[in-house]
Formats: structure tokens, C-alpha cells, sequence
């Protein structure tokens, strides 16, 4: 983990609420990669899916930390201060 980052202690939750993007599915739209909230478990589409719910619900929440949800992917990303961290 990094000594620039405050927001660790914003991790709750590692877990998924759903298997898909949550705007998109309700919309019946699609996505491109997906990202998952670690405060909440919010599951949004990456920013380069035309809808971008990932950014949209750390804009909404100010929920900080975000991971990869893809297969093979071990990434997260702290929102505020625009730092990756592999492994999260």
C-alpha cells in the first residue's frame, strides 16, 4: 500500500453487490470492464464505458477506493488522490 494515501481505512468490503455494472443492468445497457466500490460494494462500469458509474458514484459518495472486478486483475485506485495500487 502506499504512505501517501489516507483512505485505507475506507475499505469495508472486497465483495461485489452484483455481477454487473448496477446503472447499466437497470438501463439495459452495456459496459466495457468493471470497477468495484470498496466502501460499499457498488459495482459501476470503468471509464471507458460510455456510462462511466464508477466515477459517477465517487462523484455521488465521495467513496474514495475502487477495484478491478476483471479475471486476472489485481488493481485498485484511490479516486482522490489519483494513486494506483497493485495489489489491493
Amino acid at each position: 500500500m502506499s504512505d501517501g494515501c489516507q483512505h485505507f481505512n475506507q475499505i469495508h468490503t472486497h465483495a461485489a453487490n452484483t455481477s454487473g455494472c448496477e446503472e447499466c443492468m437497470k438501463m439495459g445497457d452495456t459496459w466495457v470492464h468493471l470497477r468495484v466500490c470498496l466502501t460499499c460494494g457498488h459495482t459501476g462500469c470503468c471509464d471507458q464505458s460510455k456510462n462511466r458509474h464508477a466515477t459517477k458514484h465517487f462523484e455521488a459518495t465521495d467513496h474514495p477506493i475502487m477495484r478491478s472486478k476483471e479475471r486476472g486483475e489485481t488493481w485498485g485506485w484511490c479516486y482522490i488522490d489519483q494513486e494506483m495500487f497493485d495489489p489491493i
